[in-house]
């Protein structure tokens, strides 16, 4: 892992792969907790984790340094969100067919999967979902749909993610749930937030 100063007040810890990532953001939301980091926002992607609105980023470096993150695993104690979810999507047979299995199969795989919110981003509520095995990873549409409708529970690489509102968007759709994923009034707004436990149920 390394440290880089990111404009006057953050800090980007650049991660050798997506399970330090979860590591670090665990590491440091505790930190934070227990007072031992004081961070405006932590934020996680892919293979970084951003700290920003952090008053002093030359001493909270060399603290971070000798820190050590427990494991990449999701503790039971983790917040779980069961989705709701209608197994109908277009794109399953397309799915099945790179799994090299049947829809029914693809389907019970995906219900019976405990995923976790990696990061967030695309757009406000979009949770990039991780715990399918590495070769289930699937391409995306050669053309992006013009719009996807809200709900929509699709794939992606190595993710599953669902579509908080109406967008374009060049994942494989699997399905649908009605749960609302983003709500400004809300506290979060976002349903979804990193760390998250996520199930997609049928129903």
């Amino acid at each position: 892992m390394r440290i880089r100063p990111v404009g006057r007040h953050a800090l980007l810890l650049d991660c050798d792969d997506p399970a330090q990532v979860e590591q670090w953001r665990a590491e440091l939301w505790r930190r934070r907790e227990a007072g031992e980091l004081s961070a405006a926002e932590i934020v996680p992607a892919a293979g970084t984790v951003l700290l920003d609105g952090v008053p002093d980023p030359e001493s909270t470096a060399a603290r971070i340094t000798r820190w050590t993150p427990g494991p990449a695993t999701t503790t039971a104690a983790a917040r779980l969100v069961e989705v709701p979810t209608v197994y109908d999507g277009d794109d399953l047979p397309r799915v099945a067919e790179h799994w090299k299995l049947t829809v029914p199969q693809v389907v019970r795989r995906l219900a019976d999967t405990e995923f976790r919110v990696a990061f967030c981003g695309f757009a406000p509520g979009f949770a990039y979902l991780t715990g399918l095995p590495p070769q289930y990873a699937v391409p995306r549409l050669p053309t992006p749909r013009p719009r996807v409708p809200a709900g929509s529970v699709a794939l992606a690489g190595p993710y599953a993610g669902i579509y908080p509102t109406a967008s374009p968007g060049g994942w494989l759709l699997v399905g649908r749930t009605t749960l609302t994923l983003f709500d400004v009034s809300a506290d979060p707004p976002a349903t979804l937030t990193p760390g998250t436990r996520v199930r997609l149920v049928t129903g």
